[in-house]
């Protein structure tokens, strides 16, 4: 039996990982060149020149004499951390096919819980902000589904109490070979709450195959083709064919979840699902994923603690 290129890739290993990124000065280097690539670029004024205070750890513009860190106005804004533990936190989250607990990655790291939790989900929330600027678009098959409740008894699917709501939509070609996924929790199923979705994580044009729950059709006024299905309901209709990619990438996300942490919060979900579509999404290159990863991360806005606990992000 042939195997599959992408499962079997090489991806990058621990001893090539601590041969680029092992010391303080390789991560700076690397984190400089990703967030000026051409060059420094003052915030403030945009000059292209600036000296090291290296007693202080800041660049000074040559201009206006604003001093910046390396870190400021990014994801790592603020961290006591060294660039090591954040470095090495981003490999063990991108070459990761299942994820990784905040226990288990404070064992790696040498940090206590509190501290993996805080840099776990800081960079889950630059996987969530970059795959929301990234619509799907072509051929999409789209589903609802929960998450948490009861495992066993009780009421199942929709309408089931204590369950969180969220939309899964995979991507695929003309031939339904998948692309890309999302995955994004939601306050319901009603027209108002999938529209607004769709708007966001939709390119108009697109062609949306769902089943036949009525606010659905809502992908049309946010200007996508619908094709809807009536699968009948039951077990059996996970494996209608229409929905192949979108059910086996949902089984694979909950399996992962479940496998992975003890508990999954409501308002935590977002991330979580984040963290499995945006290594999908990037699967066919993973040497590539710590230094397409970076670039993001020094241009997402510095996330406080209030802000990874607050109640609900939004759509």
């Amino acid at each position: 039996m042939k195997k599959n290129s992408v499962q079997f890739q090489k991806g990058l290993s621990l001893k090539e990982f601590y041969s680029r990124f092992g010391t303080e000065g390789q991560c700076r280097e690397f984190l400089f060149s990703s967030r000026w690539p051409d060059g420094f670029e003052c915030v403030e004024c945009g000059w292209r020149h600036c000296c090291e205070i290296k007693s202080r750890k800041v660049y000074q513009c040559t201009r206006c004499h604003h001093q910046t860190s390396l870190i400021s106005g990014t994801i790592f804004q603020d961290t006591k951390l060294s660039l090591t533990v954040w470095f090495l936190a981003i490999h063990l989250l991108t070459q990761s096919k299942n994820g990784i607990s905040s226990l288990e990655l404070a064992r790696h790291l040498g940090v206590t819980q509190t501290s993996a939790w805080g840099i776990k989900h800081k960079l889950m929330q630059v996987m969530l902000e970059r795959d929301n600027e990234k619509p799907l678009s072509g051929r999409v098959e789209m589903d609802d589904s929960y998450w948490g409740g009861r495992r066993g008894g009780g009421k199942r699917g929709r309408g089931s109490p204590n369950k969180t709501p969220f939309i899964a939509a995979v991507e695929t070609t003309v031939d339904r070979k998948p692309l890309r996924a999302t995955f994004s929790k939601v306050k319901g199923f009603q027209k108002a709450i999938v529209k607004k979705w769709s708007q966001k994580h939709l390119k108009q044009g697109s062609s949306v195959v769902s089943d036949s729950l009525s606010c659905f059709t809502a992908v049309e006024d946010a200007g996508c083709r619908h094709q809807s299905i009536v699968t009948g309901g039951g077990p059996g209709s996970v494996k209608h064919k229409a929905f192949h990619w979108v059910n086996t990438i949902l089984g694979n996300i909950k399996n992962s979840l479940h496998g992975t942490y003890h508990s999954v919060g409501k308002k935590h979900l977002p991330r979580y699902l984040a963290e499995f579509h945006y290594r999908f999404n990037r699967r066919y290159d993973l040497e590539l994923m710590i230094p397409r990863f970076l670039y993001v991360a020094v241009r997402t806005p510095a996330m406080p603690v209030r802000l990874l606990t607050m109640a609900e992000i939004p759509i």
